[in-house]
């Protein structure tokens, strides 16, 4: 499955330079002409990263990615203009977290490696909260054999640092064994 982009700008001259620039790419691209229209894609597909224009008719670019972070807090946003002010661009860093900051007009080999970056960005953090998700069941898993069964999750260490588990007892091993088959059953 390709990694999915969304390009937002009113001028159509500059969303077909976009997708020109990215067309050797491997993305799924898609367009959209200013912030409504990218809100509706938004809504209807996971998008990995959102690059907006800053000034278009509407929406400004600094308000869509606000409203991108609210409703797909994940999606890596990038802004794109061609009159960046101090104060616009502030506004894009506070209220719509974004990723990187790109002047119109732009050098398509440093937005290659933008998105190539944005993108890693992405799948990098979803690993995470995959990973925590998994961290978090298992430490429940923990809790509970705990409950069940006291002290089974408690370790020593040896004077070098080396963990130390206490022999148990092949009889012990067959009878929790069985325990948990049991009740695996039922």
């Amino acid at each position: 499955m390709k990694d999915t982009i969304l390009l937002v700008d009113d001028e159509a001259n500059v969303l077909s330079a976009l997708t020109r620039a990215l067309m050797d790419e491997q993305y799924e691209i898609l367009t959209a002409s200013g912030g409504r229209e990218a809100l509706e894609v938004l809504g209807d597909r996971t998008v990995k990263v959102v690059v907006s224009d800053e000034r278009m008719i509407g929406m400004q670019g600094a308000e869509l990615l606000a409203e991108v972070k609210r409703r797909s807090p994940h999606t890596v946003r990038i802004l794109l203009t061609g009159h960046a002010t101090l104060e616009s661009a502030m506004r894009a860093v506070n209220e719509g977290e974004i990723y990187r900051f790109f002047s119109k007009p732009w050098d398509n080999v440093q937005l290659r490696f933008a998105l190539l970056s944005a993108v890693e960005k992405y799948d990098l953090e979803a690993e995470n909260r995959r990973l925590l998700a998994t961290v978090k069941n298992q430490a429940m898993e923990i809790k509970v054999l705990e409950k069940r069964y006291p002290g089974i999750s408690r370790v020593e260490k040896d004077s070098r640092g080396v963990f130390v588990l206490p022999d148990i007892a092949e009889d012990e091993i067959a009878r929790l064994i069985a325990e948990c088959e049991r009740e695996s059953m039922v």
